[in-house]
């Protein structure tokens, strides 16, 4: 689980997507999939230093189609060469909110997700829930009881 957002960070994001990030101004980078067996294009754009209520955050924004998704507050990222997948957390109290980005240009997010979902057993949950607990299980090591941004870790 990678809690920052470093150019190099975001260099390891695009290859597990399988294409290169290109910086936009100062503080944003945008990677454009495409997938040409299905026709998918997705474009994919991770904003740092935004500062909301005087508080330090990153927005995670994607653009599909007739599609348009935003992770506010997103606090960390695990980038899974294996899956092809890179999947973006945003995080408070007991409330997980998860957008899947792929590498064949497709997405999906679970949004507000308690946590008693997330560390359950998955067996008893029905199937669509049990997606999604399955899908967002990397935050069971999400710790982030002591993380916060206003250490100066992001680049």
């Amino acid at each position: 689980m990678i809690h920052e957002f470093t150019e190099e960070n975001i260099l390891s994001i695009g290859k597990v997507l399988g294409c290169s990030p290109k910086k936009v101004g100062t503080e944003m980078y945008r990677l454009e999939m495409h997938n040409e067996d299905d026709g998918r294009k997705l474009a994919l754009e991770i904003q740092l230093g935004l500062v909301i209520d005087e508080k330090p955050m990153t927005m995670v924004s994607v653009y599909s189609g007739s599609t348009f998704i935003q992770l506010h507050n997103c606090t960390a990222f695990v980038a899974s060469e294996i899956l092809r997948q890179v999947t973006f957390f945003g995080k408070q109290g007991n409330i997980t909110t998860g957008l899947i980005v792929e590498q064949g240009a497709g997405c999906s997010i679970y949004a507000n997700v308690h946590e008693s979902v997330l560390s359950g057993d998955f067996t008893q949950l029905p199937d669509d829930v049990m997606m999604c607990g399955v899908a967002l299980s990397l935050t069971e090591s999400l710790d982030t009881d002591d993380f916060s941004f206003d250490d100066g870790n992001i680049s």
